[in-house]
C-alpha cells in the first residue's frame, strides 16, 4: 500500500493548488508541495530496505483477462528515479513560485506538474508492462499541456503539438512492442519478461521487438533522429524546462533502456543500433549545441547529447557501462536542472535569453553567477564535480568494445570529440553570459540577483554536484550500486568510484577535451559564420511544412471520398461489406450445413409476411414520413415478436421499450419537418441502391443460413453454467450484463450518457418556428392538452412506476432489469410532458437530468470500485441470501447496485434528450419557461 500512496499521493496533491491558489502564493506553493513531500518522505523510508537488496512489490488485480493489473515493484533502479522525481519536482515547485507572474495562473502549473508526477512515477514503479504503457501515454498528455503552459504564444502551442507527434508515435510503437513482449513471453508483468531475456532473444520476433520498444525509447528521450522537437519545447516556463527535460520526461527513454536492459541487451543488433544512435546524438547535438544564441537553446541540445551519452553507455553491454549510464543519469539531472533554474533566472532579471545580449552578469549577480559555473563546470566534466566522475568511467567503457574488432578506436576518439564540445559549450556558457565585456540593450537593466529562496533549488544542487564529485564513495555509491544491479539483472561486479585512479588513458582523454574545448571555443568567430552558412536549418518551419503538407493530403483525399452525400457513404460502406462477405462465402462449397432447419408454423409464415410488407411498405412510401415511421414500427414489433417465438424475453421486452421511446422521439422530430419529402434521386442512383440493397440482404440472409445451420460452439454455454453459481441469477441475459460482462454495460452507460450531453448541447437554447398548421393547412387544435388525456396518463404514471420497479426488482432472476425498467419509466414520464405540457412538468418534477444521467454512471463506476477494497478484480459481483420475517428468504447481490446505476443512466440520459426535444415542439399556448430547470 505504501507503493500506492507514493505513486497515486501527487493526483491527490493537484487538486490541492487549484483550491488554494485564492489564498495567496504562498499558501498555494506550500500546499502543493504537501503531497510530493509526503511521497518523498515514503520513499526514504523504504531506502534502507532497497540499499539491502530488498525488492518491495505491491499487486492488485485490475484486468486480469488483458493481462493489465496494478503491479508496481521497488527496486534499486526505480528507488534511484522516483528520489529524482520526488526530490527535483519539490525543488521546481518552490522555485517556480518566484519564477511565475502574477499574471500566471500558479496553481494551474503546480496542478499540471504534480499530474505529470504521477505518470512518472508510475512508469518508473510499475511491476506491468501495459500498466506502464498507461503512465507512459499520461507523461505524454501532461507534458503537452505543461509545453503549451502560455498557450496564448503561438511557439509554445506549435513546440507542445510537435512534442506530443513525437513521443505519441513512439508510444504507438512501443505499445506494439510492449504486445509482442507479452506474445513471447506469455505475460505482461515485468518480473516474468525480465525474468525471460533468453527466451526474448532466442525468438524469431526479437529484432521487430527490439527495435518498436527502442523507438519508443528514442522518441522520449530525443534520440537522433527524433531530437527535433526537445528544442522547440524550450518554449515553455523554465520550472517546466527544469524539471521535464533535466530530470523527468527526457529521462524515461534511457528509464525504458535500464528497465528492459535483462531482456532485450546482450545481442550485436541491440549494441550496434543502441550504440550508434547514442554515439550520433552525443556528437551531432554537443556540436550543434556550441552554436545555440539562446541560453535554454543551448541547454536543451547539451540534454540531448547528454542523454546520447547515455543510451551510448547503455548499448555498450557492459556491467560497468550500465554503472556509469545510472550514474550519468543522477549527475545529469543534477548540474542541468540547477543550469536550466540559473537560466530561467537571468531571464527572470533581464528580460532576455539571447547571448548576444547578455554579458558581464557576474558584476550585477555574482551569487547566480558562481552556481552556473559550478553547475557548467560539473556539465563540462571538470575535475572535483560529479560530471568528471562519470565522464571517466565513459572513456574508460569507451576503450573495451568487442563488437567492433580493429575499428574499436573509433568509439574512443569520437567519444571525446562529443566531450571537446561539451566543454566548448559549457565554457561558453560561462564566459559570454558572465564576462565578456557589458550587457546589450537588456530589457530590464541593472539586472540584480533574485529573490532569495528563488536561489535555493539552485544552491542545494550545486552543492550535490560538489559533494558526489568529492566524496563519491560515501554519498552515491550505494544507490549506484543498487541502481545497476537491478539493470543487469544480476549482482555487480566489485569496483570503486574514486576521485583519481592515477595517470591512464581515460584521464588524458578528458585533458584532451578540456583543452581542446577552450582552444575550440577560441575560434567560435570563424565557426560561428561557417554554421550559419552551410548548417543552419529550422526543425520547427520543416515540422510544420510537413504537416501542412500531410493535412493537405488528407484533405484532397477527404474531399475526393467525403462529397456530403450520406447515400454516397451508405454504397460505399455497404459496398465494401458486400465485397469482404463474397470474398468469404466464395470458398465454401455448399451453403447448407448438416443441421436440419426448423419446421415453421403458420403463425411465423404471417409475422415473416407483416415484417416483408412493413420493410417494403417503408421503402415504397418514404417520401410520406409520418407513414413510413409507422411501418417502420411495425417491423420493430414483429422483431420483438420474433425474440419471443425463439425464447428470448428479455430481448422482446427491450425491443419494445426501445421502440416506443423510438417512436416518440421520431414523433417529436417530424413536427419540425415537411410531412412529404421530395423526389431528390435520379433513375441510376435509385439502380444502384436498388442493387446494393437486394445483394446486401441475399449476402446477409445467406450467410445467416450458413452459419445457423452448421454446429456451432458458443459462449453461451459458460454463461448458462455458471450463471447461478458465479452470478447469483437465474436470468442469464441479465447476469451477463450486470456480471460477466459489466464492464462492457458500463461502458455503453457512459456513451449513453455522451450521446445525450451532446444533443442536450445541440438542442440547448435553440428556438425553431413552430408549425401552427399540419401538411393540409388545417391549423392545429386550440387546446394542446386534451384533459381526458392528462387525467389518464397521470393515473397511469404510478402505475408504470410500480411496473418499472417491479421489472427492475426481478430482472436478476427473471426477465427485466435496470435497462427496461429504465425505458419504462422514460416512456411513463415522457407521457407526462406529451400530455400536460412541458411547464406543467418542470413545476412539479424539478429534476436536472445530466446530473442523473451523470450520478447513474457514477454508482456503476463507485459498485466495481467496491470490489478492490476486498481484494477483487474491478466490478467484481458478490451475492447472499437472507431471511426476512413475513418475506422469507431472498437474494442479495451486489450487481443490484450496478443494475440501479444502469436505471438512473437510462432514466436520465432518455428523458435528457427527449424533454429537450418536447420543450421545442412545445405549443404556441404553452408559456415558455427558458429559466426553468428542465436539464
Amino acid at each position: 500500500m505504501t507503493l500506492l500512496l507514493i505513486v497515486f499521493l501527487p493526483l491527490l496533491g493537484a487538486l490541492v493548488p487549484l483550491a488554494t491558489e485564492r489564498f495567496g502564493r504562498n499558501v498555494c506553493a506550500w500546499s502543493a508541495a504537501l503531497a510530493p513531500l509526503i511521497s518523498l518522505g515514503l520513499l526514504i523510508s523504504l531506502t534502507p530496505a532497497v540499499l539491502d537488496g530488498e525488492i518491495l512489490r505491491y499487486h492488485q488485480s485490475w484486468l486480469p483477462g488483458l493481462g493489465l493489473d496494478l503491479s508496481l515493484r521497488l527496486d534499486g533502479l526505480g528507488l534511484m528515479f522516483a528520489l529524482l522525481i520526488t526530490g527535483i519536482g519539490l525543488l521546481v515547485m518552490l522555485y517556480a513560485r518566484y519564477y511565475l507572474s502574477s499574471r500566471d495562473s500558479l496553481g494551474k502549473l503546480y496542478a499540471l506538474l504534480q499530474i505529470f508526477m504521477l505518470a512518472m512515477l508510475g512508469i518508473v514503479l510499475s511491476d506491468n508492462i501495459l500498466l506502464m504503457l498507461v503512465f507512459w501515454e499520461l507523461t505524454s498528455l501532461s507534458s503537452f499541456l505543461l509545453i503549451g503552459y502560455w498557450s496564448h504564444q503561438s511557439d509554445a502551442r506549435k513546440g507542445a503539438r510537435m512534442a506530443l507527434a513525437i513521443t505519441g508515435a513512439g508510444g504507438l510503437c512501443l505499445l506494439a512492442g510492449a504486445l509482442l513482449l507479452g506474445h513471447i513471453v506469455g505475460s505482461f508483468n515485468l518480473t516474468d519478461i525480465l525474468a525471460a531475456g533468453d527466451q526474448i532473444r532466442a525468438h524469431a520476433l526479437y529484432p521487430i521487438t527490439l527495435i518498436l520498444v527502442l523507438l519508443g525509447a528514442f522518441t522520449k528521450s530525443a534520440q537522433f533522429p527524433f531530437h527535433f522537437w526537445l528544442p522547440h519545447a524550450m518554449s515553455a516556463p523554465t520550472p517546466v524546462s527544469a524539471y521535464l527535460h533535466s530530470a523527468t520526461m527526457v529521462k524515461a527513454g534511457v528509464f525504458l533502456l535500464a528497465r528492459m536492459y535483462p531482456a532485450l541487451a546482450g545481442t550485436e543488433l541491440w549494441f550496434f543500433i543502441v550504440s550508434f544512435v547514442g554515439l550520433a546524438t552525443l556528437v551531432y547535438a554537443a556540436y550543434t549545441a556550441l552554436f545555440k544564441h539562446d541560453l535554454k537553446g543551448l541547454l536543451a541540445y547539451s540534454t540531448i547529447s547528454h542523454l546520447g551519452l547515455i543510451t551510448l553507455l547503455f548499448g555498450f553491454s557492459t556491467e560497468l557501462a550500465a554503472a556509469a549510464a545510472v550514474f550519468h543519469i543522477i549527475n545529469h539531472a543534477t548540474f542541468k536542472a540547477s543550469l536550466f533554474m540559473a537560466a530561467g533566472i537571468i531571464d527572470h532579471e533581464t528580460g532576455t535569453r539571447d547571448m548576444r545580449k547578455i554579458h558581464g552578469l557576474w558584476k550585477y549577480m555574482p551569487h547566480t553567477a558562481l552556481l552556473a559555473m559550478v553547475a557548467s563546470a560539473a556539465m563540462a566534466g571538470v575535475p572535483l564535480l560529479n560530471g568528471f566522475l562519470s565522464k571517466e568511467m565513459f572513456f574508460a567503457e569507451s576503450l573495451h568494445l568487442d563488437y567492433l574488432g580493429s575499428w574499436g578506436w573509433i568509439m574512443p576518439v569520437l567519444a571525446t570529440l562529443g566531450a571537446l564540445f561539451s566543454v566548448a559549450y559549457s565554457w561558453r556558457f560561462i564566459h559570454d553570459v558572465f564576462f565578456n565585456g557589458e550587457p546589450v540593450d537588456l530589457p530590464k537593466y541593472p539586472p540584480h540577483e533574485p529573490p532569495r529562496y528563488m536561489k535555493v533549488p539552485v544552491e542545494i544542487l550545486v552543492v550535490l554536484c560538489l559533494v558526489v564529485g568529492i566524496f563519491p564513495h560515501y554519498t552515491i555509491e550505494p544507490f549506484i550500486h543498487v541502481a545497476a544491479t537491478a539493470v543487469l539483472g544480476h549482482p555487480m561486479p566489485e569496483y570503486h568510484i574514486a576521485l583519481w585512479h592515477g595517470f591512464n588513458l581515460p584521464l588524458l582523454m578528458s585533458a584532451i577535451a578540456l583543452a581542446g574545448g577552450i582552444l575550440l571555443y577560441t575560434q567560435r568567430k570563424g565557426l560561428f559564420a561557417f554554421y550559419e552558412r552551410k548548417f543552419r536549418r529550422d526543425e520547427k518551419l520543416v515540422f510544420e511544412h510537413r504537416v501542412q503538407r500531410s493535412v493537405r493530403a488528407a484533405q484532397w483525399f477527404t474531399d475526393g471520398v467525403e462529397n456530403g452525400s450520406l447515400q454516397r457513404y451508405m454504397a460505399c460502406l455497404i459496398g465494401a461489406a458486400l465485397v469482404a462477405g463474397t470474398a468469404g462465402l466464395w470458398p465454401i462449397a455448399n451453403l447448407v450445413g448438416p443441421i436440419a432447419m426448423t419446421p415453421a408454423d403458420p403463425i411465423s409464415y404471417v409475422a415473416t409476411g407483416i415484417l416483408v410488407v412493413g420493410a417494403i411498405g417503408t421503402v415504397l412510401l418514404h417520401h410520406n414520413r409520418f407513414a413510413a415511421l409507422l411501418l417502420l414500427s411495425v417491423v420493430g414489433l414483429i422483431v420483438a415478436m420474433a425474440f419471443i417465438r425463439f425464447s428470448a424475453p428479455d430481448l422482446a421486452l427491450t425491443q419494445l421499450s426501445v421502440e416506443v421511446v423510438t417512436i416518440v422521439l421520431l414523433m417529436l422530430a417530424l413536427y419540425f419537418l415537411p410531412q412529404m419529402t421530395p423526389n431528390e434521386s435520379p433513375r441510376r442512383r435509385v439502380g444502384r441502391d436498388l442493387t446494393l440493397a437486394v445483394a446486401s440482404g441475399l449476402g446477409v440472409g445467406l450467410l445467416t443460413f450458413a452459419v445457423l445451420t452448421r454446429p456451432l460452439t458458443s459462449i453461451s454455454d459458460y454463461f448458462l453454467e455458471n450463471s447461478v453459481s458465479g452470478g447469483g441469477g437465474t436470468n442469464v441475459v441479465n447476469v451477463i450484463l450486470v456480471d460477466f460482462r459489466g464492464f462492457d454495460t458500463l461502458g455503453e452507460i457512459t456513451v449513453l450518457l455522451l450521446a445525450a450531453l451532446g444533443i442536450y448541447a445541440i438542442l440547448h437554447g435553440l428556438r425553431l418556428p413552430l408549425p401552427q398548421t399540419d401538411g393540409d393547412g388545417r391549423r392545429w387544435a386550440k387546446e394542446p392538452h386534451p384533459p381526458i388525456l392528462s387525467v389518464m396518463t397521470r393515473i397511469l404514471l404510478p402505475l408504470a412506476i410500480m411496473v418499472s420497479l417491479y421489472i427492475f426488482l426481478r430482472g436478476h432472476n427473471m426477465p427485466g432489469g435496470g435497462f427496461i425498467a429504465g425505458l419504462i419509466t422514460s416512456v411513463a414520464l415522457i407521457l407526462q410532458y406529451v400530455s400536460s405540457g412541458t411547464t406543467w412538468m418542470q413545476q412539479r418534477l424539478r429534476w436536472n437530468y445530466r446530473k442523473v444521467a451523470a450520478t447513474g454512471v457514477l454508482i456503476a463506476t463507485l459498485t466495481g470500485l467496491a470490489s478492490w477494497l476486498f481484494g477483487y478484480p474491478f466490478l467484481t459481483s458478490t451475492f447472499t441470501h437472507v431471511h426476512w420475517p413475513l418475506v422469507g428468504d431472498f437474494e442479495l447481490a451486489s450487481a443490484m447496485v450496478f443494475d440501479i446505476g444502469v436505471y438512473v443512466t437510462v432514466v436520465g440520459a432518455t428523458m435528457l434528450i427527449l424533454a429537450h426535444l418536447g420543450k421545442l415542439a412545445q405549443s404556441t399556448y404553452d408559456t415558455p419557461d427558458s429559466e426553468g430547470e428542465m436539464s
